[in-house]
Order: structure tokens, then sequence, then C-alpha cells
């Protein structure tokens, strides 16, 4: 018990950055949050936080430690929660990690599912870079493309389509094209992905010849990509989701719809190993219902413009 008391100090105070509010986190003096973790650290041999008049952070064995311990503490949350079934009332600290531009899919619907589970309380990290779910302690990650990692499982959360984009200011300068092959009098503004640096492949139609665009702006953020595009830099390719508001206002306009396959779907995954705490089940179960039912009311309202008919630039 008191190695667990001096696990739940040490996680508290990496956490918050200091002994004091440690200690008001777990209901107990500051300084018996600093004993704690000196004991703690006596135990173990090093040193796990440096201290200063200011803050409290962590060593580099701390950093690694602190990793272990969160994932033990998730496993005692979790093994609680199946314990206490009967509650029926999921709760504690859900952990998602997805990437920065699926915020237009989840922020509209995180009201709801808060206001269903008021004790869950979200932990979301919007970042583009490979994570390891079982080595971070994520309990959710939202991720699209191939999954090959078989300690996970997966669950589809719903489909998008890539679009290829421009403004009509844009269009009314360089004319509309109408065969990919006219993309060679166009300027392209392209995505580059943060972990690989390749650049991400507009979807034409397998067996349809690779058009030539020159570039004018690349960028590894989307909402750059549809910021540049709304100005009217060039024509860029990006998921349904993120431009549905500019498309139906008329800030930017789909060309090609007829030359590109550009399906996708987003998946949840969660470790396989793992016992399915109330709060991963109840997430995994709300969001691809309440996506799928934002998207057919979206539907139901109104359907993208078409793009504007081909002229001759």
């Amino acid at each position: 018990m008191d190695r667990l008391n001096g696990l739940l100090a040490f996680a508290r105070t990496a956490e918050l950055g200091s002994f004091i509010a440690a200690g008001r986190a777990l209901g107990i003096s500051a300084s018996a949050v600093g004993k704690s973790v000196a004991r703690l650290e006596q135990e173990l041999g090093v040193r796990l936080l440096q201290r200063s008049t200011r803050r409290v952070g962590l060593t580099e064995e701390g950093r690694l430690f602190n990793e272990r311990v969160r994932r033990i503490l998730d496993d005692i949350d979790d093994a609680e929660a199946m314990l206490s079934r009967t509650r029926e009332t999921p709760h504690g600290r859900l952990r998602i990690s997805t990437p920065i531009v699926t915020y237009h899919l989840l922020l509209p619907v995180l009201s709801e599912f808060m206001a269903r589970y008021p004790e869950i309380e979200l932990d979301i990290d919007f970042n583009d870079r490979i994570v390891d779910v079982i080595e971070e302690g994520i309990d959710v990650a939202i991720r699209s493309g191939e999954l090959p990692d078989s300690r996970l499982v997966s669950r589809p959360v719903g489909p998008f389509r890539m679009l290829l984009c421009a403004a009509p200011s844009y269009l009314e300068r360089h004319g509309t094209p109408g065969e990919p092959a006219d993309l060679i009098r166009h300027f392209g503004i392209n995505f580059r992905f943060l972990n690989s640096g390749r650049l991400l492949e507009w979807p034409f139609i397998t067996g349809s010849a690779e058009p030539q665009i020159r570039s004018k702006l690349t960028c590894n953020n989307m909402e750059a990509l549809k910021g540049a595009t709304i100005a009217g830099l060039g024509i860029a390719c990006m998921p349904d989701f993120l431009v549905r508001e500019a498309l139906l206002d008329g800030r930017l306009r789909t060309v090609l719809d007829d030359h590109i396959d550009g399906r996708g779907q987003f998946r949840m995954l969660w470790p396989s190993n793992r016992h399915l705490s109330p709060k991963v089940r109840v997430f995994v179960d709300f969001l691809p219902e309440r996506l799928a039912v934002a998207a057919n009311m979206t539907g139901a309202k109104s359907r993208a413009p078409k793009a504007l008919k081909p002229v001759s630039p």
C-alpha cells in the first residue's frame, strides 16, 4: 500500500508539476506528497524529479518511469471499473489520440458525450505523429489507412472522401479543369505528412495518367492548406468534413469530381489484451453512431455545390 501511495503521489506530481497541486488532487498535504516521492526515489535508488522553487519537473529516468507508472495505474483503474460495473456509471480519465484535423468531426458531438457521461474526463491529444497505443497508455486512438498492428482491436468510425477544391476567385482567373490533363495549367497546394515527409497523393481513379501540376505551396497543416485554398492560391486535396462549410457557403468549389476516388475510413483502435473498461466501451459505441447521425443530418440539409463548368483558360 505504501508503494502504491508513492506511485500515486509521483504520477500526480509529474502530471501537475508541483507537490502542492498534487496534494490538493490527492486530498493530502504537499509535505506528505513530497515524503512519499522521496521514499519511492530512495527505494529505487534514482532521482525521479528535479525540484526548483517554482516547479517540479521529471528527470529522464523519471520520464521513462512515469510512462510505466501511468499504465499500471490505468490497469488498476480498469480493474476497479470492472468490479464496479453494477454502478453502470462509466468514470475516470479517457485518453484519446487522434489526428489534428479530426477536431472538425469530434468537437460537434463531444458535448453530448460529456453530458451523457459526466463522470468521464476526456484527455484528447490532437496530434499527427505515430503513437504506440500500448506503450503510451492510450485508451483509444483514431487513425486512417492501413492498421497492421495485431495487438490492437479496431472498429470503423465513419467514412470520408478526399476532394479537390479551389476558390471561385481562383477558378475565375485560371479556369476550371475539365480533365486531369488540364491541371498542367494550374497551381497546386500540397500537404506534406509530418512523420514521413511524403506528399499526400491526389486520389485519381486508377488507370488515369499521372496529372502534372505546378506546386504553389506545400505545408504540413490541413487548416493552413484550407486557408490557402480559400485565399485563391491554387487547387488542394482535402477531406470532405474539413471543407464542408466552405463548400456550402460558396468559399470553395470542388473540381474533377468524376476523376477522383478519394474514399477513406477512420478507425478506432485499442489494445486487444486489456479488459475493455466501461469508459472505453461507451466511447467506442457512441462515436460511430453519433457521427453517422450527424453525417445523415448534414446530407439531408444540403449538398455541396457542384464545380463550375469548365471554361477555356
